[in-house]
Parts: structure tokens; C-alpha cells; sequence
């Protein structure tokens, strides 16, 4: 067996340079006991926490691969749901910093999440369409509610009522009972996408914002329920409501009722708000003390806006009727004006002020004091976040910046990168600033304010950087100082390339003025010091005929490469600058290349998507790789080998191997175009910059790498995404209709169902393996020990039905549905036989019964036809009523005890202790009645 070459894996070591993703929103989370300090905010994959007072990012929620599209935290302000771009969601808690659980469901990105007013459920809305309430509680998903016909954009649920509105880029905004789950009522009165949606005035009226400059404002009468609770509610909603005999011609408006007979609210326009801003509504929100509304467009301005209380509305009714008191002459005229007194809307909803930000705003958050202080967060599109304050009790309402964290950032992509000699420090250049970090602590250490950066190098000792400018100019900063030393007009346009020379005398630059231009360092003495300070001087130009892209130099300084927009590479002597070779080939322009460390080969990434390994001898092309999905925009040999990185627009970064052509590793991470990345002189180390405004630091580990067993984990990753865009399961006896089952199919459904196979197939085994040894004991008139199977045994020699509830309970919540279905019905039998075994011993009660209904759904048919399960469905029938009526017995004793713990702690404190829990108690043994005359009914 011949030599492997062995690789080295580079794996993921850090993030930095980012504030905040422009793609999530920014919501405060209570953290230490503390509310309006800290700030969750998405930053690609994870979620950063900040202390806006400090400018610390204090807690790092880490993601795993897919971007945050959506932040929600819980109403206890303990824990935090996070929408990713898969559709898949997490719930972390905000003490441990971990994620407690997970949700998948949605196809497409998450777009909205919603918790109810005791954080019990969640819902989510997403871009696949689809709206799922989630139970928080019991780690599963309840139901699907389809009927938008494009990304839903805001979710809300009614603290009173059992309902849920929600609005979608389909013009619509729909009403559903989630007791039928059902929509019962669409409102159709939109022209235009709707954006956001907020309740006002103790759930009374809906506002509703769009890509006009005009916020609606409805009226939500909802309908009394007569006294007889048991009267159907098709009677119930006969009566007539407040304003029904309105003439609803008057309102350009239309509701679509779908089912008039089940209609239990009334939505009537009662007017509309008028923003400043032009542009369409981007986010639309209430502050959690329903006083203070606000919103924003496409722009830099946030509108606040206050609600008046019914409180206040009464008093201003007062004050207003006094006036028309005093105005009024006559009697006659004091009755008319009583009659015809009333607040208009923009009375009622009064706005406040606007808060111009420093950019273009991309969401915001806000927190309402009981001083009448309001705290608003804003996350802007520049990667800064941003704290105004705002003193609503003050006569003229100013908003006023408190913190801005900056230091964190680029404002814009970075297009440079550059390490230093000694590995450590990190060069990053953008459109406004040039940043210096410190690799190994990831802190910024100094921020130079430049020109737009298109590249750059550490001068030799590391303590001056140059950068070549969009303008065609080369900045000469010390970084002791942080000052700017020199700048030099060095090109008629754009400076694309700058290359340090092997001897570390000089360098050269390329640029958009057909000219590569050599410089030297010396050292000059101004007027104003008497210390001499680094300068750079021009020595030779070299003409061309095309703009230049990319110079770089061989390693002995023979050599000169330089790259045309022509789509060539040419190379020339270095000391004569007489032509030597061209390099021809690729369909679009080289946008760049480097020599390896031995000067035998050239490679060149283009905007073609194909890299091309040349030898520099005779300028032959070894081999031609296709590289990326689109263009190649940067390329870098590791030193002192053959191995070299790429970057491409098609967010990935490439390892490559320049003798055997073949691909080793791709870092996977960056969400967007990735510009630009930088080597350590050791190889150690690569950094990357994004469009995402992210830097990513990866590092060389000493784990091996097999590229078999890449090309195996390839395909895996492949194979999964497969599945998960494969069609959804039909479930027999289900139509397309409103609703579905809230889970997808994914890999770990498929896992589940395969694990929960294996163990019903060793239960059988052992079964017939037992019975056979029962036989043999018999014939040879002796008993002799049977031998237990290693799995058994490592379970501590529990018995095989025993294993497989095991291995039930080990499937997460939140999959049991899918992997139920993902079943084979030949597994069903043995699985009803071994449910009513446990449930008979009393174990599990809960999960088996849900298990064992959602399988009776499923699989009805062929269980009732088959003769075989008739004895095992009636032996589940009194098992299941009689552990399901204990179950229940111990639940009302333990709410019994609670309520005289309760009634005693009242009495002895003269306090409503449990007052809010109380009502849960009530609703939860309702939702338990419920269930049980299900389980009674079905089976």
C-alpha cells in the first residue's frame, strides 16, 4: 500500500467584527434582574446579548449553521425563541445560555414569533406560508393553520379570547379561533403588502401598517355570547352586535366572513394615521404597556406615536364637553353639542416625536418605564446598535442618543485583510476605517479613519500599514499612534493591488490606470521633527494596455505577474520588466493569484469560477478546477506547500491541492459573498471577510484529514438536504384543508423511526430467543441461565420490552408525530401489545396514550380490520380508562392540596397569594377534561 498524503483539518475558531445581523430584529431581554440594559440581537448563526451601558457583549447564544431570522423572548424573561433561516426554531434560556428546545416545522425561513400572555404556547409564522402554534410545555408542535398565500409577516395572539390574528405579503390580515382552529374571518381591505400589525386599546382596535404611508386603524367589536353556555355556536352569533346595522357600503374596505355562521368578532375601519415617511412600513410595534406605538420605514426615522387609555379618553371627553358647555348660548345648542362631542382618532392616537438615527434602521425594540421613561433600541443597518432615551412626562418630548455601540465593527464590507509577520495582529480596511485586531483576544486595538480600502500590507516590522485607496491614493499609517503619516497620489483610479517585495525593500501596486508602479522605502526627516520617519518613493513604471487587476511577485523577485482585464496573466522580468509569459485561458478577467513559496506554480481564480494551476517555467496549465458556484475573489497559498485557499461569491471558502488537483475542505460559515481572506506567514491561521459584515478566524488543528471521509460526510449533508425537500407524508383520512400536523420530516424523524424499529426488531428477537430457551430448559428437565444480550445488559439487564419504551422516550417531543409516521405499519401490532403492557404497569401514561392515539389516527383502518389486534384494542380500552382516570385522580388531589396551601398562605400573609396562577389551574384542568373525553371517545 503506497503513501497517503495526510492533511490537516482547519476548523471554525471564532467570529468577530460583527455587532449585529441587519437581517433579525433587536429585542431587550431581562437578564440579571434587569430590565432595559441588555439587548439580544442576531448575529448570523448565534445571538449576541449586549450591555448597552457598557458596550459589552456579555452572552453568546450559539447557533449551528443557519442564519437568525427572528428574536422573541418569552413573557417570564427567562428564556429566548430564536427563528433561524431553515425554518427550524430554538428556545434558549437566558440563565444557562443553552437551548432547551427545538421546533421544526416551516420550510422557509422563520418570518414572526409570537408567545401567548403566559408564554405557554408559541406561534410562528414563516415564509413557506404557514402559521404553526407550538406547546412550549410539552416540546411539540399542536397544529398548522394554512390559508396565506405568501410569507406571513406578523403573528399576535388575543390575551382575552382564544384567537389569532395574522398578517402576510398576500394583502390579507386573517382572524382564527384556535379552539376549531379555523379562519373565521379574513380582512381583505389592504392594496398593498401587509407589514405589521399591533393591538390597541385593551385588544379594541387592530393598526395596521403597508407599503403606503398610511396606518389603519380597525375596530374589533366582538360579539356577547348569550347566557346558555351549552347553546350551539352557530345560534350564538345570531345576535346583533354594536354598529351591524352601519351601512358597510360606506368603507372601501371588504371582509371575507368564511363561515358567517361562526362569526364571533366585527372589523370595521375607523380610520387611518398618517406617517411621515413615504416608504413602505418595516416594522410596526407596541411597547408591552400598550401606551407607546412605533414605527418605521426604509429609512432613518422612528415615529413614535402615544395611545391614549380609556382612562384618559374619558377625562379629554370631560375637558371637552366643558368647553362645548361654555361656548354654547343657548340650551338647544348645550344638547347638540352633547350629543355630537367625540375624540378623533389622531386624538386619541397623538404623536410624540421622531428619532432620526445615524442610519438607515433595519428594527427596534422598545421599553416603557413606570417614570414615564421610554428605552428604545435600535438596530441599524451600518452593524451599530443604538439606545435612545425618550421623557414622555416632559412638556415637549426629546429623544435623547445614550449609548451607541460602535467599537465592535466595520460600518461597511471589509475588502482587505492582511496579517502581520508575527501572526498576531489582524489588519481589516472598509469604505470608512481601517481596523487593527488583536488574533488571538479578537479585540480591536485601533481604529484609523481612511479612505474606501481596497488593500493593504504590513510594512516589514509591523509597526506602519499601507493601504491602496478606491481613489488611486496609498495611505501610510503608524500604528502606534494611530495617525496618518502619509498619503500619496499613486494611481489615476483605483489602487486593486498591492504586492510586498520578497527582499522587503519595497513594493509594488497595480491599478486602474494601466500601470504597475514599483516603489521603495526610505526614511525622510520633516521640518517639524528631528526624528526620521518611513516614506515611499516611486522608482519605475510599467505601461500596459489594460486596467490591472492582481501583481504579485515570485518568490526569488525574478519574476512579476500581473493580471489584465483582458482576461490574461502576464509575466515579466522584474529588473528588465521585459515580457516573458502569457497566461491564457480564462473566459472572464482574473481577479486573483498568488505564486507558491518555490516559484514552480502560478494559480489564478476569475470571475469564470475556475481556478487554473500553471507551471511558471513554461507557463503551461496543469489543470483547470472548477472552484466555486460564482466568482473566484480571492486565492492564497499556505506557506511552504503546494495546498492554497479560495474565496468565491458563493459565500464558501475552498482548500485545494496544487499537485494532485484536488479539493481537501470547504469552511462553510459565511452567509454572503465572501470578499476577501487573509493567511498567517505559518499557515496557522486564516481570516475571512463577508458581505454578512462578519470577520471569521479559522485555525489549523492536528486532526487528520481523510478526504474519503469527506466525500462521505459530503454526500450525507447532501442526502439530508434532499429529505428535507422532499414532499410532506399524507396522513389517511386528512384533506388539504386549514390545518395539518405541525412537524416536518427531517433526518432525525427518519433516525427516530429507524431506532424505535431496531428495538421493536430485538424485542422480538429476544422474545423468540427466550421461548426457544424456555423449550430446550423443558426437554432437558433442568433450568439452565439464559444469556442477556450486551444491549440488555448495558441498559442495567432491563427486560426487551422494557428497552423499547426506552428508547420511546429518548425521541424528542417535538418529533413523535413524524417519526410515528415515518413508520412501517408491520411495527404496529407489536408496539400496540407492548403500550398495553406499560400502560397496564402504569409507566409512561402520558406519552403512550398520546403516542397510541395518534396511531389509532393513522393506521385506523387496518388496525380495526385486522381479527388479530380486536383483544389487544379492548385490553388497551380498560387499561388506558382506568390509568388515565388515576392520572386524573392525582392531579385533582395535587390541585386540592395547592388550593388549601394557597387559601392558608392568604390567610396567615392577608395577601392574593397565586393570584395569576389560579387561572392557569383552571384553564389547564379544562384543557385535561378535554382531553381525557378524547381519549374516552376514541378509544
Amino acid at each position: 500500500m503506497g503513501l497517503t498524503k495526510q492533511y490537516l483539518r482547519y476548523a471554525p475558531a471564532a467570529l468577530f467584527g460583527l455587532v449585529g445581523s441587519a437581517k433579525g430584529n433587536a429585542a431587550f431581554v431581562t437578564l440579571r434582574g434587569e430590565r432595559g440594559r441588555y439587548v439580544a440581537v442576531p448575529a448570523c448563526e448565534h445571538v449576541f446579548v449586549w450591555d448597552v451601558r457598557k458596550g459589552e457583549k456579555v452572552l453568546i447564544l450559539k447557533g449551528s449553521k443557519y442564519e437568525v431570522s427572528f428574536l422573541r423572548p418569552s413573557p417570564d424573561g427567562l428564556h429566548l425563541a430564536v427563528g433561524y433561516e431553515d425554518g427550524s426554531i430554538r428556545i434558549f434560556s437566558l440563565l444557562s445560555g443553552e437551548a432547551s428546545v427545538a421546533f421544526n416545522g416551516h420550510k422557509a425561513a422563520v418570518t414572526a414569533l409570537q408567545y401567548d400572555q403566559l408564554g405557554g404556547r408559541l406561534v410562528s409564522g414563516s415564509k413557506d406560508t404557514d402559521v404553526i402554534v407550538w406547546d412550549v410545555i410539552n416540546e411539540s408542535g399542536l397544529y398548522r393553520l394554512k390559508g396565506h398565500k405568501d410569507a406571513v409577516t406578523q403573528v399576535l395572539f388575543l390575551k382575552e379570547k382564544n384567537l389569532l390574528v395574522t398578517s402576510g405579503k398576500d394583502t390579507l390580515v386573517k382572524w382564527w379561533d384556535l379552539d376549531t382552529q379555523h379562519c373565521f374571518k379574513t380582512l381583505a381591505g389592504h392594496r398593498t403588502e401587509v407589514w405589521g400589525m399591533a393591538l390597541l386599546s385593551e385588544e379594541k382596535r387592530l393598526i395596521t401598517g403597508t407599503a403606503d404611508s398610511e396606518l389603519r386603524v380597525w375596530d374589533i367589536t366582538y360579539i356577547q355570547e348569550l347566557e346558555d353556555p351549552d347553546e350551539p355556536e352557530s345560534k350564538k352569533s345570531k345576535g346583533s352586535s354594536p354598529g351591524a346595522g352601519k351601512d358597510s357600503e360606506e368603507d372601501e374596505t371588504l371582509e371575507l366572513d368564511e363561515s358567517p355562521e361562526e362569526r364571533l368578532l366585527k372589523c370595521s375601519k375607523a380610520g387611518s394615521i398618517m406617517r411621515e415617511g413615504r416608504d413602505r412600513v418595516v416594522t410596526l410595534a407596541m411597547d408591552r404597556m400598550g401606551k407607546i406605538l412605533a414605527c418605521h420605514g426604509t429609512d432613518a426615522v422612528l415615529e413614535i406615536f402615544s395611545v391614549l387609555s380609556e382612562e384618559e379618553i374619558k377625562k379629554k371627553l370631560e375637558k371637552k364637553m366643558k368647553k362645548a358647555k361654555k361656548k354654547a348660548k343657548q340650551k338647544s345648542e348645550e344638547d347638540e353639542h352633547k350629543g355630537n362631542v367625540e375624540l378623533s382618532l389622531q386624538e386619541e392616537i397623538q404623536r410624540v416625536t421622531n428619532i432620526r438615527a445615524s442610519a438607515k434602521i433595519k428594527s427596534f425594540d422598545m421599553i416603557l418605564s413606570p417614570k414615564e421613561e421610554l428605552k428604545i433600541v435600535l438596530l441599524l443597518q451600518n452593524n451599530i446598535i443604538e439606545l435612545h432615551s425618550l421623557n414622555l412626562s416632559a412638556q415637549v418630548p426629546q429623544a435623547v442618543r445614550a449609548s451607541r455601540i460602535t467599537i465592535g465593527g466595520h460600518r461597511s464590507d471589509v475588502r482587505t485583510l492582511a496579517f502581520s509577520s508575527d501572526n498576531i495582529a489582524v489588519l481589516s480596511g472598509a469604505a470608512e476605517s481601517v481596523k487593527i485586531w488583536n488574533r488571538s483576544t479578537l479585540q480591536c486595538i485601533r481604529t484609523m479613519d481612511c479612505e474606501y480600502a481596497l488593500c493593504s500590507l504590513f510594512v516589514p516590522g509591523d509597526r506602519q500599514v499601507i493601504v491602496g485607496t478606491k481613489t488611486g491614493k496609498l495611505q501610510l499609517y503608524d500604528l502606534a499612534s494611530g495617525s496618518l503619516m502619509e498619503t500619496l497620489n499613486a494611481h489615476d483610479g483605483a489602487v486593486w493591488s498591492i504586492a510586498l517585495s520578497p527582499d522587503q525593500r519595497g513594493f509594488v501596486t497595480g491599478g486602474a490606470d494601466k500601470c504597475v508602479k514599483f516603489w521603495d522605502f526610505e526614511l525622510v526627516k520633516d521640518e517639524s521633527s528631528i526624528q526620521k520617519r518611513l516614506s515611499m518613493k516611486q522608482m519605475r513604471i510599467l505601461q500596459l494596455d489594460e486596467d490591472v487587476l492582481c501583481v504579485r511577485y515570485s518568490p526569488n523577485q525574478k519574476l512579476l505577474a500581473v493580471s489584465l482585464l483582458d482576461c490574461t496573466v502576464k509575466v515579466f522580468y522584474a529588473d528588465t520588466l521585459k515580457f516573458f509569459l502569457s497566461l491564457y485561458g480564462h473566459k472572464l478577467p482574473v481577479l486573483c493569484m498568488d505564486i507558491s513559496y518555490d516559484g514552480t506554480l502560478i494559480a489564478t481564480g476569475s470571475a469564470d469560477r475556475n481556478v487554473k494551476i500553471w507551471g511558471m517555467d513554461f507557463g503551461d496549465c496543469h489543470r483547470s478546477l472548477f472552484a466555486h458556484d460564482d466568482s473566484v475573489m480571492y486565492l492564497q497559498f499556505v506557506a511552504k506547500s503546494h495546498l492554497f485557499f479560495t474565496a468565491g461569491k458563493d459565500n464558501k471558502i475552498k482548500q485545494w491541492d496544487a499537485d494532485k488537483f484536488e479539493h481537501i475542505q470547504t469552511l462553510e460559515g459565511h452567509h454572503q459573498e465572501v470578499w476577501c481572506l487573509a493567511l498567517s506567514p505559518n499557515g496557522d491561521y486564516v481570516v475571512s471577510a463577508s458581505h454578512d459584515k462578519s470577520l471569521r478566524l479559522w485555525e489549523r488543528t492536528r486532526e487528520p484529514l481523510i478526504l474519503e471521509e469527506e466525500r462521505e460526510m459530503q454526500r450525507e449533508a447532501e442526502y439530508e438536504e434532499s429529505v428535507a425537500k422532499e414532499e410532506q407524508p399524507v396522513v389517511a383520512g386528512e384533506t388539504q384543508e386549514e390545518t395539518g400536523l405541525a412537524g416536518k420530516k427531517t433526518i432525525e424523524t427518519i433516525k427516530a423511526a429507524e431506532r424505535i424499529m431496531e428495538a421493536i426488531e430485538l424485542y422480538r428477537e429476544e422474545m423468540a430467543k427466550l421461548k426457544e430457551h424456555k423449550a430446550i430448559c423443558k426437554a432437558a428437565g433442568k433450568e439452565v441461565p439464559f444469556p442477556a444480550n450486551p444491549i440488555l445488559r448495558a441498559y442495567g439487564n432491563i427486560t426487551p420490552s422494557e428497552y423499547v419504551l426506552e428508547v420511546f422516550k429518548k425521541v424528542k417531543s417535538s418529533e413523535l408525530e413524524e417519526s410515528l409516521l415515518v413508520l412501517p405499519f408491520s411495527y404496529v401490532p407489536d408496539l400496540l401489545r407492548l403500550f398495553n403492557e406499560h400502560i397496564h404497569l402504569g409507566a409512561e401514561v402520558e406519552l403512550l396514550c398520546r403516542a397510541l392515539l395518534f396511531l389509532l389516527k393513522i393506521h385506523f383502518g387496518q388496525i380495526t380490520s385486522n381479527q388479530m389486534l380486536v383483544t389487544v384494542i379492548e385490553n388497551l380500552k380498560k387499561t388506558t380508562i382506568s390509568r388515565v382516570s388515576e392520572a386524573r385522580d392525582v392531579l385533582g388531589f395535587n390541585m386540592a392540596g395547592l388550593q388549601y396551601l394557597k387559601r392558608e398562605i392568604e390567610a396567615k400573609d392577608e395577601v392574593m397569594f397565586f393570584a395569576d396562577a389560579t387561572d392557569r389551574f383552571e384553564e389547564k384542568k379544562r384543557k385535561r377534561k378535554k382531553k381525557e373525553k378524547m381519549i374516552l371517545a376514541v378509544v
